[in-house]
């Protein structure tokens, strides 16, 4: 039996605005799951309900088999990290992370000895008697996420917890955090808008847009097997590019090629004179002539060295093309390119549900 288990969960506002539809997950005791998504789709919503800080409007919420629908808080044994670090400005990093053992009546050499042991873990020792202020935005948000895992509690909750810190610091509580996931083996859902953070950190991801769960899965699965247009669009980086041409005798029109779908899909026939999703990955390419692939070309309009990688923005007919090539491979500007793209490199979906026919 799963340890979290969300069946059929809702929430409408009284407004009648319903933010969150049907979400189903079942989270096994110690996984750690993602919620990734666009500002507004009901990610944060979920993780509230599942704290206790929102009503559910419709379905059932279970904590170990036991419905807890109705369960405060405290009741569900859960502990929270938010966006903002929520520190007390006037206590010290002890205090701070001794303030919840305290309202618990924990005994105060059992406080000292867990303080410290969490401090140990989080690097912070050196930093237990300065006040919030004279911390960095890294150390801070360690205080945290210490503060969250010193109760000692079945399940962490964690929303946008790196999205005030830079670009450096988020990658090293990346580290941290997950980290601190194997040491504590505590159920962890986290809440972020960055597929990075989701791909880097989580046994599974579940991806959501307005309201709806569009796929849960691995991030092998989610990126080599979307099931639908938004999920291959969202996870990747840069997103997957996609073409929108009609169906003629079982071929499409990219830039000045006709391709023939049937070399990655024999059965099309559903398809004829509609439009189709072609897509294909940034890095599904090869600018070396490859067998079994579609031979396309078109101008260079744009490149970018990134270091270990390059994009290559490219004009093909008139659409718009992204192609991640090593910083050997970068092209002049306005030149002529031609790139292969590998048959099992190609996804392909309906264009009116946008789900996925192959790939």
């Amino acid at each position: 039996m799963a340890y979290l288990t969300l069946r059929n969960i809702n929430k409408i506002y009284p407004n009648g605005y319903h933010a969150v539809h049907d979400f189903n997950l079942e989270a096994e005791k110690g996984e750690f799951i993602v919620f990734v998504g666009p500002s507004g789709c009901g990610k944060s919503t979920t993780l509230r309900m599942i704290a206790g800080l929102e009503d559910i409007s419709k379905g059932e919420f279970l904590i170990d088999g036991q419905l807890a629908n109705q369960w405060g808080p405290r009741q569900r044994g859960i502990s929270m990290v938010f966006q903002s670090y929520a520190l007390f400005p006037n206590m010290t990093v002890f205090d701070n992370l001794a303030f919840g053992l305290n309202l618990q009546g924990v005994d105060e050499d059992e406080i000292e000895n867990r303080v410290n042991k969490t401090a140990k873990i989080l690097g912070l020792t050196d930093y237990l008697d300065r006040m919030p202020r004279a911390l960095s935005g890294g150390q801070r948000q360690r205080v945290a996420v210490g503060r969250s895992i010193i109760r000692k509690v079945g399940v962490f909750l964690m929303d946008e917890p790196l999205s005030n810190l830079d670009a450096k610091q988020r990658v090293t509580m990346r580290s941290e955090i997950t980290q601190i996931h194997r040491e504590t083996g505590a159920t962890t859902i986290y809440v972020t808008h960055d597929q990075t953070e989701a791909m880097t950190m989580a046994d599974r991801i579940v991806v959501m847009k307005d309201g709806y769960v569009q796929q849960i899965g691995t991030p092998y699965e989610l990126y080599f097997h979307p099931r639908n247009v938004f999920v291959a669009g969202f996870i990747g980086e840069p997103p997957m590019n996609f073409i929108r041409p009609e169906v003629h005798n079982g071929c499409i029109r990219f830039g000045d090629a006709d391709l023939d779908l049937s070399k990655v899909e024999k059965d099309l026939k559903g398809q004829e004179g509609k439009k189709i999703v072609f897509g294909f990955r940034p890095e599904g390419i090869s600018l070396a002539p490859v067998q079994d692939a579609y031979k396309i070309e078109g101008t260079v309009e744009l490149t970018e060295m990134l270091g270990d990688n390059a994009n290559i923005y490219m004009n093909v007919g008139s659409d718009k093309t992204i192609l991640k090539v090593a910083p050997d491979e970068i092209p002049q500007m306005d030149s002529r390119l031609t790139f292969y793209i590998p048959y099992e490199n190609v996804y392909l979906f309906d264009h009116e549900t946008e789900k996925v026919i192959h790939g």
